[in-house]
């Protein structure tokens, strides 16, 4: 079968490194408007025929459709903000299509194309990634095995394994991205009416085993994905945080109220700057470590009852950098995840034809199995 990754960036890479280990696909397109140097666990695919770099830049829509032409699914990791077109596009080619979403209201504009899909007959998979996509199918497995669920907490996060400064961070994927999710309301369930709260607010500690420790929770954009809307009214209470090292919450939510994250362009001896992007050229540089390894620590615990009795079924991670391969912790969790979706896609496991989001159309127990045979290995317990 042939695959098609829109995005050559870390997660992109990963998608495509992650397709290349199954013997059953028979070429990988990772299309990209230009390419630097592959990442150093993709060098040994370089004269792989299976893996073809495509130059193509995706707002042309024209060649996008002709990107997609005789391929099996599309995984798309490009910024959110081109999903949707993607999406159309696959459509139009009578393709499965997936993308890492992130972004609330352009997966709502693509469940309005659900018809489409269906007439297509291909399924349409948004939020995709780590989270959303990860801890959302988790969230929904605990769900099912409830007959009645009081309560969804998840938490995960990107981190350092040795923090270092005074964020005690490194940028593990885009930083603008970060900043997105510091500066934008989050929805959460309450009371079991959907309510939204600001971000970094509302942080409790979170306890994992050593090295890792303690970490800090708070409330961010993105994670919950549709699940809100869905289970309004149904849910008493439901929520997404993200994990830091303690004291981060408070020196970022500082330098937002500052205006340091303000996206309004402001005067500056006579230049119209933004200080977003202030912020992000600053920070950036200071945030990079190219040596710094990697985790992602998760967890989802899913409280209710069965059968008349109080239960809590919990999923825990942390995955670490692959220090053989040389493939970080948020580029396995993320990126092999988007190609997992892709691939049960086109083997006809997920939902039927439509748009559904992960939580709706992904088989837990198979897609964790799925990732134990990559080495990611989720814990689960039932108290």
């Amino acid at each position: 079968m042939r695959m098609l990754v829109l995005g050559a960036g870390l997660q992109g890479s990963a998608c495509a490194y992650d397709l290349l280990q199954h013997p059953a696909v028979t070429e990988v397109r990772l299309a990209d408007r230009e390419f630097g140097a592959l990442p150093a666990f993709l060098t040994p695919y370089r004269n792989d025929p299976r893996l073809v770099l495509l130059p193509l830049d995706a707002r042309d829509p024209a060649a996008a459709r002709q990107a997609m032409q005789g391929v099996a699914a599309v995984m798309c990791a490009l910024p959110y903000y081109f999903n949707l077109e993607t999406t159309r596009a696959a459509l139009a080619c009578g393709v499965h299509f997936c993308d890492l979403g992130g972004n609330t209201g352009i997966v709502n504009k693509q469940k309005a194309l659900d018809a489409e899909a269906k007439a297509a007959g291909v399924t349409v998979i948004p939020d995709c990634g780590l989270a959303p996509g990860m801890v959302n199918i988790l969230a929904q497995l605990g769900i099912s095995r409830c007959d009645t669920t009081e309560s969804v907490k998840i938490f995960v996060g990107g981190l350092p394994q040795t923090p270092e400064g005074p964020l005690k961070y490194q940028i593990v994927y885009s930083l603008e991205g970060v900043l997105d999710y510091y500066t934008t309301l989050s929805w959460i369930v309450r009371d079991g009416k959907r309510m939204e709260v600001k971000a970094l607010s509302e942080v409790e500690p979170v306890q994992f085993d050593a090295p890792v420790g303690e970490l800090e929770a708070f409330h961010t954009a993105g994670g919950l994905s549709t699940m809100a809307q869905r289970y309004e009214g149904k849910i008493p209470s439901m929520e997404y945080k993200t994990l830091r090292y303690p004291g981060h919450a408070h020196i970022m939510e500082a330098v937002r109220e500052l205006g340091l994250l303000d996206l309004a362009p402001i005067d500056v001896k006579g230049q119209q700057v933004s200080p977003r992007d202030v912020a992000v050229a600053t920070m950036g540089p200071k945030l990079k470590k190219p040596k710094g390894r990697d985790l992602v620590a998760l967890r989802v615990v899913v409280r209710g009852v069965k059968d008349g009795r109080p239960v809590t079924h919990s999923w825990e991670l942390v995955d670490r950098y692959d220090e053989a391969k040389g493939i970080t912790a948020m580029e396995r969790t993320t990126g092999f995840s988007l190609a997992i979706t892709g691939l049960l896609q086109v083997a006809g496991v997920v939902a039927p034809a439509g748009v559904h989001t992960p939580d709706e159309a992904v088989p837990g127990e198979r897609y964790i199995a799925e990732l134990a045979t990559r080495g990611i290995l989720i814990k689960e317990l039932v108290a």
